[in-house]
Protein backbone atom coordinates (compact mmCIF):
# COMPACT_ATOMS: atom_id res chain seq x y z
CA UNK A 1 0.00 0.00 0.00
CA UNK A 2 2.78 2.27 0.67
CA UNK A 3 4.72 1.30 -2.22
CA UNK A 4 1.37 2.22 -4.25
CA UNK A 5 0.85 5.96 -2.56
CA UNK A 6 4.36 6.96 -3.25
CA UNK A 7 4.40 5.41 -7.04
CA UNK A 8 0.99 7.75 -6.99
CA UNK A 9 2.67 10.69 -5.77
CA UNK A 10 5.88 10.63 -7.69
CA UNK A 11 3.24 9.63 -10.93
CA UNK A 12 1.53 12.77 -10.12
CA UNK A 13 4.58 14.68 -9.63
CA UNK A 14 6.26 14.22 -12.45
CA UNK A 15 2.85 15.03 -14.48
CA UNK A 16 2.96 18.39 -13.25
CA UNK A 17 6.49 19.19 -13.53
CA UNK A 18 5.86 17.59 -17.21
CA UNK A 19 2.74 19.86 -18.03
CA UNK A 20 3.80 22.34 -20.86
CA UNK A 21 2.85 25.95 -20.72
CA UNK A 22 0.91 27.00 -23.54
CA UNK A 23 1.57 30.63 -25.15
CA UNK A 24 -0.79 31.88 -27.86
CA UNK A 25 0.87 34.47 -30.09
CA UNK A 26 -0.95 36.71 -32.70
CA UNK A 27 1.12 38.45 -35.31
CA UNK A 28 1.52 40.46 -38.19
CA UNK A 29 2.33 38.51 -41.63
CA UNK A 30 5.39 40.28 -41.88
CA UNK A 31 6.52 39.63 -38.88
CA UNK A 32 6.25 35.56 -39.72
CA UNK A 33 9.91 34.91 -40.40
CA UNK A 34 11.57 36.69 -36.88
CA UNK A 35 8.71 35.43 -35.07
CA UNK A 36 9.88 31.82 -36.67
CA UNK A 37 12.72 32.42 -35.05
CA UNK A 38 12.26 33.87 -31.85
CA UNK A 39 10.01 31.07 -30.99
CA UNK A 40 13.13 28.89 -31.87
CA UNK A 41 15.36 30.20 -29.45
CA UNK A 42 12.62 31.10 -26.50
CA UNK A 43 11.90 27.33 -26.60
CA UNK A 44 15.30 26.45 -26.33
CA UNK A 45 15.92 28.62 -23.67
CA UNK A 46 12.19 27.22 -22.03
CA UNK A 47 11.80 23.59 -22.62
CA UNK A 48 8.60 23.65 -20.93
CA UNK A 49 6.75 26.22 -23.11
CA UNK A 50 4.46 24.99 -25.84
CA UNK A 51 3.88 28.46 -28.65
CA UNK A 52 0.52 28.68 -30.78
CA UNK A 53 0.63 31.35 -32.89
CA UNK A 54 -2.02 32.65 -35.30
CA UNK A 55 -1.09 34.92 -38.25
CA UNK A 56 -3.31 37.62 -39.96
CA UNK A 57 -3.55 40.75 -40.82
CA UNK A 58 -3.08 43.21 -38.06
CA UNK A 59 -6.43 44.54 -37.98
CA UNK A 60 -7.64 41.08 -38.83
CA UNK A 61 -5.71 39.91 -35.56
CA UNK A 62 -6.58 42.72 -33.23
CA UNK A 63 -10.52 41.93 -34.53
CA UNK A 64 -9.80 38.37 -33.15
CA UNK A 65 -9.46 39.91 -29.72
CA UNK A 66 -12.49 42.16 -29.73
CA UNK A 67 -14.84 40.45 -31.35
CA UNK A 68 -14.22 36.69 -31.70
CA UNK A 69 -13.31 37.29 -27.85
CA UNK A 70 -10.11 34.89 -28.52
CA UNK A 71 -7.62 34.65 -26.24
CA UNK A 72 -4.25 35.61 -26.98
CA UNK A 73 -0.81 36.08 -24.67
CA UNK A 74 0.73 37.93 -26.77
CA UNK A 75 0.01 40.42 -30.00
CA UNK A 76 2.45 41.67 -31.96
CA UNK A 77 0.96 44.15 -34.73
CA UNK A 78 3.17 45.92 -37.78
CA UNK A 79 1.33 48.92 -37.37
CA UNK A 80 1.44 50.21 -32.81
CA UNK A 81 -1.90 52.33 -33.92
CA UNK A 82 -3.93 49.28 -34.79
CA UNK A 83 -2.99 48.37 -30.80
CA UNK A 84 -4.08 52.05 -29.59
CA UNK A 85 -7.47 52.44 -32.08
CA UNK A 86 -8.85 48.36 -31.01
CA UNK A 87 -7.10 47.25 -28.40
CA UNK A 88 -6.79 49.91 -25.62
CA UNK A 89 -8.04 50.17 -22.85
CA UNK A 90 -10.97 47.38 -23.00
CA UNK A 91 -8.63 44.56 -24.45
CA UNK A 92 -5.25 45.73 -23.40
CA UNK A 93 -3.45 48.63 -21.25
CA UNK A 94 -0.04 49.38 -22.67
CA UNK A 95 1.65 49.54 -26.05
CA UNK A 96 4.94 49.19 -26.98
CA UNK A 97 6.74 50.47 -30.26
CA UNK A 98 9.75 48.67 -31.40
CA UNK A 99 10.99 48.30 -34.69
CA UNK A 100 10.44 50.09 -37.85
CA UNK A 101 9.79 48.84 -41.75
CA UNK A 102 9.72 50.63 -45.10
CA UNK A 103 7.16 50.03 -48.23
CA UNK A 104 8.71 48.75 -51.48
CA UNK A 105 7.98 47.57 -54.90
CA UNK A 106 9.43 43.70 -54.99
CA UNK A 107 9.28 41.77 -57.89
CA UNK A 108 10.99 38.90 -59.40
CA UNK A 109 13.65 38.65 -62.81
CA UNK A 110 10.52 36.76 -64.57
CA UNK A 111 8.39 40.25 -64.01
CA UNK A 112 7.60 42.14 -67.11
CA UNK A 113 10.09 44.60 -67.36
CA UNK A 114 12.41 43.55 -64.39
CA UNK A 115 15.19 44.72 -66.33
CA UNK A 116 13.94 48.00 -67.25
CA UNK A 117 12.49 49.55 -63.56
CA UNK A 118 14.43 51.83 -61.63
CA UNK A 119 13.88 54.57 -58.71
CA UNK A 120 13.23 56.93 -62.09
CA UNK A 121 10.59 55.31 -63.89
CA UNK A 122 8.65 52.87 -61.47
CA UNK A 123 5.71 55.01 -61.45
CA UNK A 124 5.12 54.66 -65.18
CA UNK A 125 5.66 50.95 -65.69
CA UNK A 126 3.61 50.48 -63.03
CA UNK A 127 0.53 52.62 -64.30
CA UNK A 128 1.09 50.57 -67.56
CA UNK A 129 -2.09 48.51 -68.62
CA UNK A 130 0.07 45.23 -69.84
CA UNK A 131 1.41 45.34 -65.66
CA UNK A 132 -0.39 43.53 -62.87
CA UNK A 133 0.44 44.76 -59.21
CA UNK A 134 -0.69 43.17 -55.89
CA UNK A 135 -1.33 44.93 -52.76
CA UNK A 136 -2.70 44.02 -49.59
CA UNK A 137 -6.70 44.89 -48.22
CA UNK A 138 -6.11 48.12 -46.50
CA UNK A 139 -8.83 47.34 -43.99
CA UNK A 140 -7.50 44.33 -42.92
CA UNK A 141 -3.70 44.73 -43.24
CA UNK A 142 -1.60 47.75 -42.38
CA UNK A 143 0.46 46.96 -45.02
CA UNK A 144 -2.26 48.13 -47.47
CA UNK A 145 -3.12 51.17 -45.94
CA UNK A 146 0.50 52.15 -46.27
CA UNK A 147 0.44 51.30 -49.88
CA UNK A 148 -2.10 53.78 -50.01
CA UNK A 149 -0.73 56.43 -47.92
CA UNK A 150 2.82 55.98 -49.98
CA UNK A 151 1.27 56.07 -53.15
CA UNK A 152 -0.94 59.25 -52.54
CA UNK A 153 2.57 60.60 -50.92
CA UNK A 154 4.60 59.82 -53.69
CA UNK A 155 2.02 61.59 -56.15
CA UNK A 156 3.09 64.92 -54.03
CA UNK A 157 6.24 64.75 -54.02
CA UNK A 158 6.77 64.04 -57.95
CA UNK A 159 3.50 66.15 -58.83
CA UNK A 160 2.68 63.61 -60.65
CA UNK A 161 -1.36 63.85 -61.26
CA UNK A 162 -3.79 60.81 -60.93
CA UNK A 163 -0.11 58.85 -60.39
CA UNK A 164 -1.80 56.96 -57.27
CA UNK A 165 -5.51 56.83 -58.60
CA UNK A 166 -3.85 54.88 -61.47
CA UNK A 167 -1.81 52.37 -60.07
CA UNK A 168 -4.52 51.64 -57.23
CA UNK A 169 -7.64 51.26 -59.76
CA UNK A 170 -5.98 48.56 -60.91
CA UNK A 171 -6.14 44.40 -60.43
CA UNK A 172 -8.30 44.79 -57.73
CA UNK A 173 -8.71 41.00 -58.09
CA UNK A 174 -5.23 40.96 -57.13
CA UNK A 175 -5.96 42.50 -53.47
CA UNK A 176 -5.23 39.92 -50.60
CA UNK A 177 -5.90 40.07 -46.91
CA UNK A 178 -2.27 40.69 -45.75
CA UNK A 179 1.28 41.27 -47.77
CA UNK A 180 2.74 37.58 -47.75
CA UNK A 181 -0.22 36.49 -48.93
CA UNK A 182 1.24 38.25 -52.46
CA UNK A 183 4.11 36.44 -52.57
CA UNK A 184 2.56 33.75 -54.17
CA UNK A 185 0.96 35.81 -56.78
CA UNK A 186 4.50 36.91 -57.61
CA UNK A 187 5.56 33.21 -57.75
CA UNK A 188 3.20 32.18 -60.23
CA UNK A 189 3.54 35.26 -62.27
CA UNK A 190 0.22 36.33 -61.55
CA UNK A 191 1.51 39.30 -60.69
CA UNK A 192 4.33 41.47 -61.89
CA UNK A 193 5.22 43.61 -58.87
CA UNK A 194 3.51 43.95 -55.64
CA UNK A 195 3.68 46.52 -53.13
CA UNK A 196 4.82 44.89 -49.32
CA UNK A 197 7.64 45.77 -46.52
CA UNK A 198 11.64 45.72 -46.92
CA UNK A 199 11.69 43.00 -44.80
CA UNK A 200 9.55 41.06 -46.22
CA UNK A 201 11.48 41.32 -49.47
CA UNK A 202 14.81 40.63 -47.91
CA UNK A 203 13.59 37.51 -45.94
CA UNK A 204 12.29 35.75 -49.71
CA UNK A 205 15.32 36.85 -51.53
CA UNK A 206 13.16 39.87 -54.08
CA UNK A 207 14.25 42.03 -56.12
CA UNK A 208 12.81 45.20 -55.01
CA UNK A 209 13.09 49.40 -55.37
CA UNK A 210 13.93 51.17 -52.47
CA UNK A 211 11.76 54.30 -52.43
CA UNK A 212 12.59 57.61 -51.39
CA UNK A 213 12.57 58.28 -47.62
CA UNK A 214 9.89 60.93 -48.54
CA UNK A 215 7.07 58.50 -49.30
CA UNK A 216 8.32 55.41 -48.18
CA UNK A 217 7.18 55.62 -44.30
CA UNK A 218 10.25 54.50 -43.09
CA UNK A 219 11.88 57.84 -41.36
CA UNK A 220 10.08 59.80 -38.91
CA UNK A 221 12.03 63.07 -39.63
CA UNK A 222 9.79 63.35 -42.56
CA UNK A 223 6.45 62.64 -40.20
CA UNK A 224 5.16 66.53 -40.94
CA UNK A 225 5.10 65.31 -45.02
CA UNK A 226 3.50 61.96 -44.38
CA UNK A 227 0.37 63.11 -41.49
CA UNK A 228 -1.06 65.08 -44.97
CA UNK A 229 -1.97 62.56 -46.33
CA UNK A 230 -4.89 59.64 -44.71
CA UNK A 231 -7.15 57.12 -45.41
CA UNK A 232 -11.07 56.07 -44.27
CA UNK A 233 -10.76 52.74 -42.95
CA UNK A 234 -13.41 50.32 -41.12
CA UNK A 235 -13.73 50.80 -37.38
CA UNK A 236 -14.60 48.46 -34.47
CA UNK A 237 -18.35 48.94 -35.71
CA UNK A 238 -19.96 49.08 -39.30
CA UNK A 239 -21.25 52.54 -38.00
CA UNK A 240 -17.83 53.78 -36.76
CA UNK A 241 -14.70 54.75 -39.34
CA UNK A 242 -11.10 55.21 -38.38
CA UNK A 243 -9.05 57.82 -39.93
CA UNK A 244 -5.54 56.34 -40.62
CA UNK A 245 -2.69 59.24 -41.28
CA UNK A 246 0.68 58.87 -42.84
CA UNK A 247 3.26 58.12 -40.00
CA UNK A 248 6.50 56.72 -40.26
CA UNK A 249 5.99 52.68 -39.42
CA UNK A 250 6.13 51.27 -36.16
CA UNK A 251 5.05 48.01 -34.98
CA UNK A 252 4.08 47.30 -31.52
CA UNK A 253 3.48 44.84 -29.08
CA UNK A 254 0.94 44.41 -25.92
CA UNK A 255 -0.22 41.43 -23.98
CA UNK A 256 -4.19 41.62 -24.08
CA UNK A 257 -6.23 41.48 -20.57
CA UNK A 258 -7.57 38.27 -21.94
CA UNK A 259 -4.02 36.46 -21.97
CA UNK A 260 -4.28 33.62 -19.53
CA UNK A 261 -0.38 33.09 -18.98
CA UNK A 262 0.40 36.99 -18.63
CA UNK A 263 3.83 36.00 -16.60
CA UNK A 264 5.00 33.39 -19.74
CA UNK A 265 3.86 36.17 -21.84
CA UNK A 266 5.82 38.33 -20.14
CA UNK A 267 9.04 36.46 -20.23
CA UNK A 268 8.71 36.17 -23.71
CA UNK A 269 7.75 39.73 -24.76
CA UNK A 270 11.22 40.67 -22.61
CA UNK A 271 13.14 38.01 -24.73
CA UNK A 272 11.47 40.08 -27.86
CA UNK A 273 13.17 43.07 -26.54
CA UNK A 274 16.36 42.06 -25.08
CA UNK A 275 19.30 42.04 -26.92
CA UNK A 276 19.22 38.23 -28.65
CA UNK A 277 15.91 39.49 -30.07
CA UNK A 278 16.94 42.63 -31.74
CA UNK A 279 19.69 40.45 -33.21
CA UNK A 280 16.90 38.03 -34.68
CA UNK A 281 14.45 41.03 -35.35
CA UNK A 282 17.28 43.14 -37.59
CA UNK A 283 18.70 39.78 -38.89
CA UNK A 284 15.33 39.71 -40.96
CA UNK A 285 15.70 43.08 -42.44
CA UNK A 286 13.55 45.20 -39.58
CA UNK A 287 15.19 47.99 -37.73
CA UNK A 288 14.89 48.20 -34.02
CA UNK A 289 13.25 51.47 -32.62
CA UNK A 290 16.06 53.32 -30.10
CA UNK A 291 14.64 54.16 -27.59
CA UNK A 292 11.39 52.09 -27.78
CA UNK A 293 8.39 54.29 -26.78
CA UNK A 294 5.61 53.32 -24.63
CA UNK A 295 1.75 54.24 -24.22
CA UNK A 296 0.27 53.62 -21.18
CA UNK A 297 4.07 53.61 -19.42
CA UNK A 298 2.40 52.96 -15.95
CA UNK A 299 0.66 50.11 -17.19
CA UNK A 300 4.10 48.07 -19.08
CA UNK A 301 4.75 45.37 -16.52
CA UNK A 302 8.09 46.06 -14.28
CA UNK A 303 9.73 43.29 -16.17
CA UNK A 304 9.65 45.37 -19.22
CA UNK A 305 10.17 49.02 -17.92
CA UNK A 306 13.84 48.83 -18.66
CA UNK A 307 13.04 49.23 -22.24
CA UNK A 308 11.25 51.87 -22.86
CA UNK A 309 10.92 55.61 -22.68
CA UNK A 310 7.58 57.57 -21.86
CA UNK A 311 5.88 58.71 -25.21
CA UNK A 312 2.47 61.19 -25.30
CA UNK A 313 1.31 59.11 -28.57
Amino acid sequence: MIKFILFLVLFIASNLFSQKDELIIFHAGSFSKPMEKLIEVFRKENPNVNVKREIAGSVECARKITELNKPCDVFVSSDYQVINNFLIPNYANWNLKFATNEIVIAFTQKSKRAKEISIKNWFNILSNDKIKIARSEPNLDPCGYRTVLALKLAEKFYRVKQLSKKILEKNPELIRPKEVDLLALLEIGEADYIFTYRSVAIQHKLKFISLPDEFNLSNPAFNNFYITESIALKGKNPKEKIIQKGEAIAYGVTIPQNSLNSNTAIKFVDFLLSEKGKKIIEGNGLKFIHPISCINCNSVPKELKKYVIVSND
